[in-house]
């Protein structure tokens, strides 16, 4: 008998699997309306410094994009002449830390002075010689913030924050060390608004250009730290926090579900680091509990 070629035809491929549709690539973070954001920022650091009576602001001039932004937005907003940006390094910091701290400074416009830290860091380290680099970094850090809050005594100025909204979410940063300020112009930007900004306020390409770092080491730096890029976690981490993405829209858009929950676990274990001390309660109006206010007391 002749073989039954249509149905054997038919049969295999009805046997063969479709073809998965390739996966999308995740959406793009989305524009961001520099100018706005500058007259929102520069608007926020006059009020904030000066409806207290004070003036002036001290930061830390570490020569990455982060301080050069906080520092040109509090340049518009005070003057140049109410901005004192402090360069602190320790032995090991790179000497382009160093040029790169100077040129900001001579595009804002602000005042700068140098401190060394390495004599009191090591005082320390010299009797706990067992430390690691991640101890040793802390030190730096609050060392840093340390003297900055004594410059801001003697200036009558508050201190500034340079941590952006990237570090703030995975917790990259010291508590008490460069997370600590009393004011914060940048900490809702992520790391790629940064950029921006900088780029929209005209700061010095080498800032702009350079990998991010602490300067702890030399050959350090911050996405090395991480292990991933800050466009990719930003990009992540935009549809994530902002948009309140579920994990089933995340997947759809094409991210990878592994990272996902990588940076999920992150965000939640450092939440710590974003939020008041935890008070036990005993009374009937605990600070942070039930006495909150959104703004200071009496305004």
């Amino acid at each position: 008998m002749p073989e039954d070629t249509d149905n054997k035809d038919q049969a295999a491929a009805a046997s063969v699997e479709p073809a998965a549709s390739p996966r999308p690539d995740p959406p793009q973070f989305p524009q961001t309306n520099y100018a706005l954001a500058e007259r929102i920022l520069v608007s926020f650091v006059n009020r904030e410094v000066t409806r207290i009576g004070i003036n002036k602001v001290v930061l830390g001039l570490s020569g990455g994009v982060d301080s050069a932004v906080s520092a040109a937005l509090a340049a518009r907003a005070l003057g140049a002449e109410n901005v004192l940006g402090l360069m602190m390094p320790y032995a090991t910091s790179s000497d382009d830390s160093l040029s790169d701290a100077a040129a900001v400074a001579k595009a804002t416009g602000i005042r700068t002075t140098q401190v060394e830290i390495s004599a009191q860091v090591d005082a320390y380290f010299d009797r706990h010689t067992d430390a690691d680099p991640l101890r040793r970094g802390n030190k730096m850090a609050r060392e840093r913030m340390s003297v900055l809050y004594d410059y801001s005594a003697s200036e009558n100025a508050l201190v500034l924050g340079t941590s952006n909204k990237t570090e703030l979410l995975l917790g990259y940063g010291t508590l008490f060390g460069d997370m600590a300020s009393a004011v914060n112009p940048i900490g809702d930007l992520y790391k790629v608004q940064v950029w921006g900004m900088a780029e929209h306020l005209g700061l010095p390409e080498s800032v702009v250009s350079k990998a991010p770092s602490a300067d702890l080491h030399e050959g350090q730096t911050d996405e090395s730290d991480l292990g991933f890029s800050y466009h990719k976690v930003d990009q992540l981490l935009y549809w994530m926090i902002d948009e309140r993405c579920r994990d089933r829209e995340l997947d759809a858009m094409g991210f990878d579900m592994e990272f996902v929950e990588d940076i999920r676990r992150i965000v939640q274990r450092s939440q710590f680091k974003r939020r008041m001390p935890v008070i036990a309660k005993v009374s009937a109006r605990t600070i942070d509990s039930d006495f909150r206010y959104p703004r200071d007391w009496g305004s």
